[in-house]
């Protein structure tokens, strides 16, 4: 599975193993680095979606609103 699935399909906090195992290979300032970054990517390709912009050769998967 790739790392963007993993994080999408994420349904909770990491492991502890795999948080240790991310706080002993990163820094404080690493991992506050990627979580912008991720934040960033996520938000602004569903704004893209939402414009019209995306590739014509897309993927396309519908994920319901939770609690509809």
């Amino acid at each position: 599975m790739a790392f963007a699935d993993a994080y999408l399909a994420a349904s909770g906090p990491p492991s502890q193993s795999v948080q240790r195992t991310i706080t002993a290979e990163f820094t404080d300032e690493e991992l506050v680095e990627l979580g912008i970054g991720l934040a960033l990517f996520h938000g602004l390709s569903k704004v893209l979606v939402a414009v019209g912009c995306e590739p014509e050769q897309m993927d396309v998967t519908e994920l319901r609103t939770p609690g509809s």
